[in-house]
């Protein structure tokens, strides 16, 4: 195919436009819940005064391109049987914001961020769902069952209802299949609130999400507390980055029976000199099972092709288990964790009336749950027909570490329970690399900063390329194929080609985030033909100077040709 043909059938293709946030957009407050189908359009800047909800019955749909920029204390929340659909681009993300953050933009370009050590500028989105959740026993509603049942509901974390009367709160039901919308290419940035001990506002909270809500290209990045806490039902995520929180940054509990697959978490932390779990990181991923441990749902799931980047000096565990909790992890990246890659936490100690976690009224041990195939269901509480309520997995066990890379995981104990549990047996495809092989193409850290509990060091990320290297390169097997997901034959997040944070993240932003030949940011094409918007013209008008002057030798192998003509299709298939 000709230059020509190329720039026609990529000008058609790529004719949606990118008009950049004007610092004059008019400003919106956000005062009242949202009672019928509403509109945001990227023409303003929507600040949420307070707690708002959307309420059962109404749908939010909020425009690519989008800003939500609020006062400290502004959250929103998505009741049980509201939706919100909020579909951004790579080009035009949702960006969900502070008003202080948003003040360090240059003519209200998002891309001219800068990263601060900051957090609870705004509060967070929560959206509660109808699914199933596990939650029983001590703090539960008092009518809840052991046993699944759609009358099983609880009050979502960090928000205050009004009244006993106030259902706007709540979350859990009996329909795995809720829809609450779509959430796609949004990036939450600097939020969370201290409401009490324990309870505090996640960068993204999901209560009882059923699987037919789409969230997908979803970032947090700085937050007092979790980056993304699930609370049951069977929503699934892909593509999903979370930096620098301030607890744990993804945190699974109640049951929750999904999938997940292109996930990266970088640890470090949202707000110096703060205790670990508020401000300062803790593990990387913790899971629960249930609350009893005896109850059902019990969280149940299956994560491919995470990448998960801890903190050497002083961070957490990578992976955190509590209260028969089960979960695979394959063709991942576990690397630079400060204390265990797995660890027994055994229970949560939330519920009360004797002994819970692993074993607990005729539950599997702990032990016993490393060897148990995923379609052997618990008889304890059980739902009517188990098949069908636990499908997130399709093979084998029901805790596996498999296909995967550990890396710099440098602590004394940091492969003690690993091993014992058989993860580096042979049959496992599992890796542990030498120095000098960093699973990734690149990292660099900043200076040490001191906080946490009992003097805690981080040294934040502060550049990362982080495309596969070295033993990620390539997979002995990859993910099933069931509808969600893909097949990609390498270990961790990222390929060995591709950076998809490039364009919607503040990750690439705030220049946290790089890829060749010249950075993420700048690898996407400017205004070139200078018509105040990015679009398909612009690539016509790069390509046409390739048939000119533009040539250059972008790929370093000696010569210019069609090969680097790849190299900037490349760049711009990193912003649409």
């Amino acid at each position: 195919m000709n230059p020509d043909s190329i720039r026609n059938l990529l000008t058609a293709s790529l004719g949606a436009s990118m008009i950049i946030c004007s610092a004059s957009a008019v400003e919106v407050m956000v005062t009242a819940d949202i009672a019928v189908s509403t509109t945001w359009t990227k023409n303003n800047v929507y600040n949420l005064q307070g707690q708002r909800y959307i309420l059962p019955g109404a749908t939010l749909t909020i425009q690519a391109g989008t800003v939500i920029a609020s006062d400290i204390g502004g959250s929103l929340a998505i009741t049980r049987d509201a939706r919100i659909e909020c579909v951004g681009t790579k080009l035009e993300p949702v960006i969900f914001t502070s008003k202080a953050d948003r003040a360090t933009w240059t003519a209200g370009d998002p891309s001219t961020g800068t990263w601060r050590a900051t957090a609870n500028e705004w509060g967070n989105l929560t959206i509660m769902g109808r699914a199933y959740i596990g939650k029983y026993g001590a703090g539960a509603i008092a009518t809840n069952t052991a046993a699944p049942n759609a009358g099983n509901y609880a009050n979502m974390e960090g928000l205050t209802a009004s009244g006993v009367d106030d259902t706007r709160t709540f979350y859990g039901g009996g329909n795995d299949m809720d829809d609450s919308g779509s959430f796609q290419f949004v990036s939450l940035r600097y939020g969370g609130k201290v409401v009490g001990l324990g309870n505090e506002l996640n960068g993204l909270s999901l209560g009882g999400v059923g699987k037919a809500t789409v969230i997908d290209h979803i970032e947090i990045m700085n937050n007092v507390d979790d980056g993304i806490e699930i609370w049951g039902g069977t929503v699934d995520l892909k593509y999903f980055s979370i930096w620098n929180v301030g607890d744990d940054s993804l945190d699974i509990d109640q049951g929750w029976r999904g999938r997940a697959q292109f996930g990266l978490i970088v640890q470090g932390y949202s707000i110096p000199g703060t205790v670990s779990g508020s401000g300062f990181c803790d593990s990387m991923v913790e899971m629960d099972g249930a609350e009893k441990s005896d109850a059902q749902p019990v969280t149940t799931a299956s994560m491919y092709n995470l990448t998960l980047i801890g903190q050497p000096l002083g961070g957490r565990a990578a992976t955190k288990w509590r209260d028969n909790a089960r979960a695979q992890f394959n063709n991942s990246i576990i690397m630079d964790s400060g204390k265990e890659v797995i660890k027994n936490d055994n229970t949560d100690g939330e519920a009360s009336g004797g002994q819970t976690g692993y074993g607990y009224n005729g539950t599997l041990t702990w032990a016993n749950t490393w060897t148990t195939a995923y379609n052997v269901y618990s008889t304890v509480n059980p739902f009517a027909s188990p098949a069908s309520a636990y499908t997130a997995q399709s093979n084998g066990k029901l805790i596996q570490y498999k296909d995967t890379v550990f890396f710099n995981n440098l602590n004394s104990a940091a492969y003690t329970e690993a091993t014992a549990r058989g993860v580096f047996d042979a049959a496992n495809n599992n890796v542990q690399s030498a120095a000098g092989a960093s699973p990734i193409v690149s990292l660099t850290r900043g200076a040490t900063v001191t906080g946490g509990t009992a003097g805690q060091f981080v040294q934040p990320v502060i550049s990362i390329d982080p495309r596969a290297a070295n033993a990620a390169a390539s997979s002995v097997g990859s993910a099933p194929s069931d509808g969600f997901f893909e097949q990609a034959n390498y270990r961790g997040a990222f390929s060995t080609s591709a950076n998809w944070l490039c364009g919607w993240t503040a990750a690439d932003a705030f220049g946290l985030s790089i890829a060749p030949p010249s950075g993420c940011s700048s690898g996407c094409p400017a205004d070139l033909n200078g018509d105040g918007i990015i679009n398909g013209a612009d690539l016509s008008t790069m390509l046409s100077n390739w048939g000119g002057s533009g040539a250059t030798d972008l790929n370093g192998d000696g010569v210019t040709g069609g090969a680097d003509l790849a190299v900037i299709l490349s760049g711009w298939g990193n912003c649409i």
